[in-house]
């Protein structure tokens, strides 16, 4: 065999099958990769996705002649290099020296020797311009070779060192492109890189390059680009990369760009760059959520921990120490907010002559009065909720369900979760996906590749070095299949008909449909049936009343199905507490429709204690706070969005914040009244703003008791003595219980303590 054919493509034009035949089959044999094109208009849409190193083209052929085909090749910058031999039935016609003069390197006359043919399709291959090692880039996919790319990189950061110029280099890694190597072969991945450069070039500028820097890692070059407008245009690579159909041979592929950057300022030498630039890809390709990743000193840890140090176990001491102190100081620090500055200031104003308390009353009376009306108004528009259309709007597509663990909290659990999926009764074709991250190996994983064994729709994921649902979930999206995606936790368990009534939604002009979460372990503690409850005031009447109120719902995180190409495109991102609520308030800015169906039930584990139930919603609420600093004023910018909509939001994403801090100054309030008229006892408890106040706040517990009640799923409403609880409970403990937690939620984001702590479950 030709060891320089090696790796090498030759592209053969030909209309005559027997012709084609002997061609492709002597060049297999000498050790070429073979294509074939039979005119010349085939041929050019060919090298449109991959350039060939040589190309063998007859001259007469239907549709596009070789000529035609030659002129446009060489009147493209990206093409006109590529050696080419034509054919021709006889020597020296007006054709073949035609074609000579417009640029072809050699012909030959047929009938052919074919040894003669294979010796001149070497001498082109092996003897390019220029040799092989020095090309400046890669003829089949236009990057830069890896010497180049260095080559240009040291130039640009000699440049900028120099005059103190800005610059960027950034480092795409395409994940998936590992495992596509041994499944398609060389040929394939050539075609991907030079659609990944394609892509890369769309927006280009003239000083800016790429190249491939090693064999699963390429360079971006961006020289006089600062970080933030890098940071604009990664984004939007990452986005093109992620929504763009990669061609590899017949198939059609979706891939996962990991974007990571630095700037040259930041870096030290050019050794230095480069190593910014792969510890920033190295956390971008963990976290899978199509953000650009900016350097930070912090990731150095990705391609090496540091050795301890003295300094560092007292770091860890003292990290030890603040972990005991951090809530004491963050409730009091709250008590001082809400409680003792407001108490101070009444005395302080009061002792000036301005009392300033009624009018904080009256504030405090109107929020109570507008938080009931709202709550109210939900539940009535709940009573009438949106039903999805009779009949879907088009045939049952292939289904997808994802499932996102941590293993070692479910395990419990999943093998029962995962029987339940596969008892979907769905008219379609269904896969389920369990993406599960896990520090070690566990038994039940041998449970897991059992099932899948058993039956061909479930696969098991493990997402190596991943620390989040938004990361498993987006790691499952290069396996999905589906039309359409359902997101679950570890612990639902959907009712049978769930994928084919979302798809009822779906097919008929809606892009996410969430369903009702259902607690299925109300029984095992009170925290449970409170939460039981909750969730019914939360899933059969404020979602759907809301949807109704302002034109819009919520993909609440499990129990949501969604467009599989949206979810691609939206993804999660990690470095939310609520990943689930900013992806839903990202698609509602960009003007897509989400549902609210209070009849697409699914069941699961509600927390059972306390502890448990504290660390859970403070989560939770640290994560609308986040979700409502990033996302009021985008919100309030979009064109999407209606004047309705937009107040919406504004109930959901700022009133939310705000209401706890106004609910709660009742107490400074009524004790600097106390204080005033000489105790408690002596104030008027009954002057009508008093009994007003008692009425609002009693009404908000009637009205969510009332309306979880009436909409309840059977099985919930038959427990009537947990909402008999809930109401008694809601205003004496359980709200303010929830108040409190949103305040020491706000602190602990303005004090940057994003601390994940995973939710324990039961079996249920």
């Amino acid at each position: 065999m030709n060891t320089q054919a090696l790796r090498s493509l030759v592209l053969v034009v030909e209309d005559d099958e027997s012709i084609r035949r002997i061609l492709c089959i002597a060049l297999q044999q000498d050790g070429y990769d073979v294509v074939e094109a039979v005119s010349g208009q085939d041929a050019l849409l060919y090298v449109a996705e991959v350039t060939p190193n040589l190309i063998i083209s007859d001259i007469m052929m239907p549709d596009m002649d070789g000529l035609s085909m030659l002129t446009q090749l060489r009147s493209s910058p990206a093409t006109r290099a590529i050696p080419l031999i034509l054919l021709t039935a006889l020597r020296g016609t007006d054709a073949l020296i035609r074609g000579m003069d417009l640029g072809a390197d050699d012909y030959m006359v047929k009938p052919f020797n074919i040894d003669e043919l294979l010796a001149r399709v070497r001498s082109k291959v092996a003897r390019p311009p220029i040799p092989l090692d020095l090309l400046p880039s890669d003829w089949q996919t236009g990057a830069l070779t890896p010497r180049a790319v260095r080559a240009e990189i040291a130039r640009e950061f000699e440049r900028a060192q120099r005059g103190g110029g800005a610059g960027v280099l950034a480092y795409i890694e395409l994940v998936d492109l590992p495992q596509l190597q041994q499944r398609l072969g060389g040929r394939s991945e050539a075609q991907i890189v030079k659609q990944l450069v394609d892509l890369a070039g769309a927006d280009a500028r003239s000083l800016d390059s790429m190249g491939r820097i090693s064999a699963e890692r390429f360079a971006l070059l961006l020289p006089e680009t600062d970080a933030p407008a890098a940071q604009r245009r990664l984004t939007v690579l990452s986005q093109r990369i992620a929504g763009h159909t990669f061609k590899a041979g017949s198939e059609r592929l979706r891939l996962t760009p990991a974007i990571g950057y630095t700037t040259f300022r930041v870096a030290p030498s050019l050794d230095g760059l480069h190593h910014q630039a792969l510890a920033a890809v190295n956390v971008a390709a963990a976290h899978l959520d199509l953000q650009p990743m900016r350097y930070t000193p912090a990731h150095d840890a990705a391609l090496a921990p540091p050795p301890p140090t003295r300094l560092s176990a007292l770091r860890a001491r003292w990290a030890r120490i603040y972990a005991w102190l951090r809530l004491p100081f963050q409730l009091a620090l709250v008590l001082i907010l809400f409680f003792v500055a407001p108490l101070i200031l009444y005395a302080q104003l009061a002792m000036r002559g301005h009392d300033i308390t009624p009018a904080t009353y009256i504030v405090v009376v109107l929020a109570l009065l507008l938080t009931a009306g709202l709550i109210w108004a939900e539940g009535l528009l709940a009573l009438r909720a949106t039903a999805p259309p009779d009949q879907p709007g088009a045939p049952h597509p292939l289904a997808s369900a994802i499932i996102a663990a941590y293993l070692p909290n479910e395990a419990a659990t999943i093998v029962e979760t995962i029987e339940t999926f596969l008892r979907q009764d769905y008219p379609g074709p269904i896969q389920i996906i369990l993406a599960y991250n896990t520090p070690y190996s566990m038994p039940v994983e041998a449970a897991l590749l059992d099932i899948a064994r058993r039956d061909a729709r479930f696969l098991p994921l493990r997402v190596a070095s991943s620390t989040s649902k938004a990361q498993n979930v987006n790691a499952a999206l290069a396996h999905v299949r589906g039309e359409f995606v359902g997101v679950f936790d570890a612990d639902h368990h959907p009712q049978t008909d769930s994928f084919a009534r979302a798809w009822r939604w779906l097919s008929n002009g809606y892009d996410i449909v969430q369903g009702h979460c259902l607690v299925r372990n109300g029984e095992e503690s009170w925290v449970a049936r409170m939460v039981a409850v909750e969730f019914e005031a939360i899933y059969a009447v404020s979602h759907p009343g809301r949807a109704r109120l302002h034109n819009f719902g919520i993909f609440g995180g499990s129990n949501g199905y969604w467009r599989t190409d949206l979810l691609r495109q939206t993804r999660m991102h990690g470095f939310m507490l609520t990943e689930d609520i900013d992806s839903s308030l990202r698609v509602i800015e960009a003007g897509y429709k989400i549902a609210s169906d209070p009849l697409l039930i699914s069941r699961e584990l509600a927390t059972t204690t306390i502890r448990a139930f504290w660390n859970q919603r403070l989560r939770w609420a640290q994560g609308w706070f986040q979700v409502s600093l990033r996302h009021v004023w985008r919100g309030m910018r979009s064109p999407h969005l209606s004047a309705r909509q937009k107040f919406g939001l504004i109930q959901l994403l700022v009133w939310r914040e705000v209401y706890p801090w106004i609910s709660f100054q009742m107490f400074p309030i009524i004790t600097f009244w106390a204080w005033r008229v000489g105790g408690l006892a002596n104030i008027d408890w009954f002057i009508p703003l008093f009994l007003l106040t008692t009425v609002l706040t009693q009404s908000v517990a009637v009205g969510q008791t009332f309306f979880a009640y009436r909409l309840a799923a059977p099985d919930i409403r038959r427990q009537r003595n947990w909402f008999v609880s809930f109401f008694f409970s809601s205003f004496i403990f359980f709200t303010p219980f929830k108040n409190l937690i949103a305040m020491v939620a706000q602190i602990k984001e303005y004090l940057r303590e994003r601390q994940w702590k995973v939710t324990p479950r039961s079996s249920g």
